[in-house]
């Protein structure tokens, strides 16, 4: 950008200089050729200002010599001899600029031929690069193949995995720490006692608890005294005597018949 603009200053320069050679002026000093540049640069700047926004006005893009015409109209500079002065005999007339020539990028470099501009791109604008650069770009990066790379990243998510379960247990499970301090960073985790499979095969004496039942019985309700005397209930024999008897006899027929 700075050297696109030291060179139109200096085409700008060269032009004050011809205009003041043809006038008749056969030297100039650096100040008041600056200035004269100045003055030059200001005035072009504004004629296309003003030309640009005629433009706009007119809903186009690029600037016309009617937008330019009305721009120079619009500053007071009179446009009757602008066509006798461009057309005058004794003219300055630059010669024309030889373009530079560019570099031939190497073969090496270049992937695929460089398609031309559109119709509505300017052809000063910079080509287009390579094709592959812009038509088609993998947006996935291709898989690790290599050994070692594979091993150094199982290992730091192997180790990235123990630290997040490390984290995760300290925070749910008690913890035991090494300083009086409570601290996370030093804490250590307390082992669980895991138990033993086979004792749940191992049979054990049955023990029965006997129960206390407590069982609040409702108030109850206060009865008339009846005018009658009560009956006394009769009270039910035992009959475990009987059953005895016959759990005897049952053994004792069971005891003859094996010894014969």
């Amino acid at each position: 950008m700075a050297a696109s603009k030291d060179s139109t200053r200096s085409l700008l320069k060269s032009s004050v200089v011809a205009l003041l050679a043809e006038v008749g002026f056969d030297a100039a000093d650096n100040a008041g050729l600056e200035t004269l540049v100045e003055i030059s640069q200001a005035l072009l700047k504004e004629v296309g200002g003003l030309a640009h926004d005629f433009c706009e006005l007119s809903n186009r893009q690029q600037p016309m010599l009617a937008d330019v015409l009305l721009a120079l109209v619009n500053l007071g500079i009179p446009i009757n001899g602008l066509d006798t002065y461009a057309k005058r005999p004794l003219r300055t007339v630059f010669p024309p600029v030889t373009p530079s020539t560019q570099p031939k990028p190497s073969s090496i470099l270049q992937a695929g031929v460089k398609q031309s501009h559109p119709p509505h791109i300017p052809p000063y604008l910079p080509d287009f690069p390579d094709p592959h650069a812009y038509i088609r770009t993998p947006t996935h990066k291709q898989p690790v193949t290599e050994y070692e790379a594979i091993r150094e990243k199982a290992a730091t998510q192997k180790r990235d995995l123990a630290r997040a379960l490390n984290k995760f247990i300290i925070k749910t499970e008690p913890v035991e720490h090494i300083f009086d301090e409570p601290d996370d960073r030093f804490a250590l985790i307390v082992p669980k006692p895991e138990m033993l499979p086979y004792l749940c095969l191992i049979p054990k004496d049955q023990v029965f608890e006997e129960e206390d039942e407590t069982i609040q019985a409702s108030p109850a309700k206060k009865k008339k005294t009846p005018t009658t005397t009560p009956v006394k209930k009769k009270k039910k024999k035992k009959r475990g005597g009987k059953k005895k008897i016959k759990k005897f006899f049952f053994f004792f027929y069971f005891f003859k018949k094996y010894i014969k």
